[in-house]
C-alpha cells in the first residue's frame, strides 16, 4: 500500500530487537507496509515487542502463498504444516471430499483447495474463536462447511464412509512441555490448540481411532505430529485398521504420518497410495 508518512525503520528494528525478535528487519517491514498511520504503526510495534504473534498484530499469516486471516486468540498455521497440505495435496483429487480436523483458521483447508482445485470440504474445530475466523477464510469454497465441536461428533453422519482425505494438524505438545514453548504461544494462543496431554497424543489417538469409519475405501488419513512422537503415531495407525507410512521434511522438520483405509479406488479418481517422502 502506499503510505502518507515515511517511517525510519532502523528505530523500529532497534525496538523489535530489543524486545527479542528474531527477525526484526523482516517484520518491521511488514509492519510498516501494514500501518495506516503513525498512531496505529507506533502500537503495532509495541503490541510486537510486549510478544503478540506477528500474525495476531497485522491480522493474517502467510500459509502456502496464501494470506489467511489470523484473529487474535486464534492458533497461527505454521510453516512445517505446509508439509502436510503437500502430502495431502498429492492424494486428492478435484471433487474430493475432504475433512480439516483441528482446523484453526482453515487455513490447511484453504491451500489444499487452493492447490488441487474444487473439493467438499468440512472443516471442524472445538474453540469457537477458530471456527469463526476459519468461516472467514473459507466463505469462498462450496459444498461443505465449518463446524463448532469435538472432532468427529462435530460433522454430518452423512459423511461416514465418505471421506477422501482427512487431514489433522491436532495439538501434540506434551502437557509438561507447554511452558518451554515460545510466549507468543503459550501466552497468546489457545491452550486447546496447544496442550496434547501427558505424551502429547491424546488427541492424535482419538483422531485416529475414529477415522476408519469416516473414510471411503481407499480413503488416506494425514496427520501432523513430531518427529520423536512418529512411530507411536504410526503404531496407533495401524491398530486402526489402516495401512500406515511415515513421511519426514528436514527442512521444515516436519512429520506426517499417513493412513490408507483398504478397499477399492475412490470415486473421485485414482488415488496414489504413495506421495512424496520429502
Amino acid at each position: 500500500m502506499s503510505l502518507s508518512f515515511s517511517p525510519a525503520l532502523p528505530p523500529i528494528v532497534a525496538r523489535l530487537r530489543a524486545a527479542g525478535c528474531v527477525f526484526a528487519e523482516d517484520e518491521a517491514r511488514l509492519l510498516v507496509s501494514a500501518a495506516r498511520t503513525p498512531a496505529e504503526l507506533d502500537d503495532m510495534v509495541d503490541q510486537r515487542a510486549r510478544g503478540l504473534p506477528l500474525e495476531h498484530v497485522v491480522g493474517w499469516a502467510e500459509f502456502c502463498g496464501l494470506r489467511v486471516a489470523v484473529d487474535r486468540g486464534v492458533f497461527v498455521p505454521r510453516p512445517r504444516s505446509e508439509f502436510l497440505v503437500r502430502q495431502a495435496a498429492a492424494l486428492a483429487r478435484p471433487g474430493a471430499v475432504v475433512v480439516d480436523l483441528c482446523c484453526g483458521s482453515g487455513a490447511l483447508g484453504a491451500a489444499l483447495a487452493a492447490a488441487v482445485g474444487p473439493v467438499e470440504l468440512h472443516a471442524v474445530d472445538v474453540d469457537p474463536a477458530a471456527v469463526r475466523c476459519a468461516r472467514r477464510n473459507l466463505a469462498a469454497l462450496t459444498g461443505g462447511g465449518v463446524y463448532e465441536g469435538d472432532l468427529y461428533a462435530a460433522l454430518p453422519a452423512a459423511l461416514r464412509g465418505r471421506v477422501d482425505v482427512l487431514l489433522a494438524s491436532p495439538p501434540y505438545v506434551p502437557t509438561g512441555a507447554i511452558g518451554l514453548l515460545p510466549p507468543e504461544a503459550r501466552v497468546h494462543e489457545p491452550q486447546v490448540a496447544l496442550d496434547g496431554g501427558a505424551d502429547g497424543l491424546d488427541i492424535v489417538r482419538r483422531v485416529v481411532e475414529g477415522a476408519d469409519g469416516w473414510l471411503a475405501p481407499g480413503g488416506h488419513l494425514l496427520v501432523e505430529t513430531s518427529e520423536a512422537q512418529a512411530r507411536k503415531t504410526a503404531d496407533a495407525v495401524a491398530r486402526a485398521g489402516l495401512a500406515a507410512r511415515l513421511t519426514y521434511d528436514e527442512e521444515l522438520d516436519a512429520t506426517t504420518v499417513i493412513g490408507t483405509r483398504p478397499g477399492p479406488i475412490s470415486p473421485t479418481g485414482p488415488i496414489s497410495p504413495t506421495g512424496p517422502a520429502g
